[in-house]
């Protein structure tokens, strides 16, 4: 007979981000639909995206990144995780949790670092291709290792992963049985730069489609993009100028919709987009952010590119001329496209979080 786990409580760590939080948001989902009870711990930044996350608490907790580029900082950020892994060891004690989840980010550390101390079973849920810097110092205290793709780089030695993949958010889950739209008339490019924009997408993307895409493919058009505040104006004009109709916000509050109904994205390759993108199964050109740690991204990207469902373009050859020519020859060839959106959806784990919530169980059971 299976255990009873009706009341017991699993603790959620997750950092500052919303690619860290809406995963944990579909786990929480999931432990709460099977009698968990689930309470939250992050930082300020974190719970700022956790304002209706799926926890019966919510408890902030002191958190910092050691800049080891700026020695001068270090004191002062040890001191400020040192009183939040007391905090996390308070509410340990207090609220006697049977697991501890990770997702990453340094906010997730002191909650982590305390179960470790109390000898509470700890779950490590990785959504990148590339452990990250937190999840890879617990990784060997941990009795699971998940992540969101088959590849995982940094793993210490003599561990295994499970590849569950990355929990999906329910309502992008509810779109994905729309159908890949008609190429017949109008065709939809939507552009997302992350939640926060990217400033050389929105620099170079519109460049590639007003100026080096044919008139006849322009005339069919409707770009809608995700543009920072203060490159609206000029975005809106290079369009506007080139006979294009646009739709240009800083952020979609309609994400799951405007994926249904793109016939290609031009996005970032963060783990959630990545695997947003599987999950409605939607032809992409991706474009890594450079800058991100072990360069994560393109990693995730490859989880499309190697099934034939996306293109990767690195930030160092994003040219709008070489840019436009890939944009021209994907949206040239409907046949193609369809079937690149097929490969998308073929390969997306949409049980994530219930395989995820499964590991959790047999993990606090051991």
């Amino acid at each position: 007979m299976a255990e009873d786990t009706t009341g017991k409580l699993v603790i959620i760590a997750a950092g500052g981000t919303g690619g860290h939080m809406f995963p944990a948001r579909a786990f929480a989902d999931e432990m709460r639909a099977r009698g968990w009870r689930v309470g939250l711990m992050s930082d300020s930044r974190g719970l700022h995206y956790a304002t209706d996350f799926p926890s019966e608490w919510k408890h902030e907790v002191k958190a910092a990144s050691p800049n080891f580029r700026k020695p001068w900082t270090l004191p002062g950020a040890f001191l400020k995780i040192q009183a939040g892994v007391s905090e996390a060891r308070r509410t340990m004690k207090r609220e006697k949790p049977a697991l501890v989840a990770g997702f990453g980010g340094y906010p997730a550390f002191p909650a982590l670092a305390a179960a470790r101390w109390a000898k509470i079973p700890i779950l490590i849920h990785e959504q990148n291709s590339v452990l990250g810097r937190v999840n890879r110092n617990m990784a060997r205290h941990a009795k699971v290792i998940a992540s969101g793709f088959e590849r995982l780089d940094r793993l210490p030695p003599g561990r295994e992963h499970m590849a569950v993949g990355n929990p999906v958010r329910a309502p992008i889950l509810a779109v994905r049985d729309a159908p890949y739209p008609s190429t017949d008339g109008q065709l939809n490019i939507f552009i997302t730069g992350g939640s926060q924009g990217s400033q050389i997408i929105g620099e170079t993307v519109p460049l590639a489609i007003a100026n080096h895409l044919p008139a006849d493919l322009r005339a069919r058009l409707k770009v809608v993009q995700q543009v920072r505040p203060e490159q609206h104006e000029t975005v809106e004009k290079l369009y506007r100028d080139a006979n294009i109709e646009c739709e240009l916000a800083a952020f979609f509050s309609d994400m799951p919709e405007r994926l249904a109904a793109a016939h290609l994205v031009i996005a970032r390759s963060g783990a959630g987009t990545v695997s947003e993108l599987a999950a409605v199964g939607r032809p992409s050109i991706l474009i890594p952010l450079a800058i991100a740690m072990d360069d994560h991204q393109a990693a995730n990207a490859e989880a499309l590119t190697d099934v034939d469902a996306a293109d990767m373009i690195l930030e160092a050859n994003l040219y709008p001329n070489l840019l436009g020519a890939l944009i021209e020859a994907r949206l040239s060839d409907a046949d193609d496209l369809r079937a690149r959106a097929a490969a998308a959806k073929a390969s997306a784990k949409v049980t994530a979080a219930q395989d995820l919530a499964d590991l959790a169980e047999d993990a606090a059971a051991r």
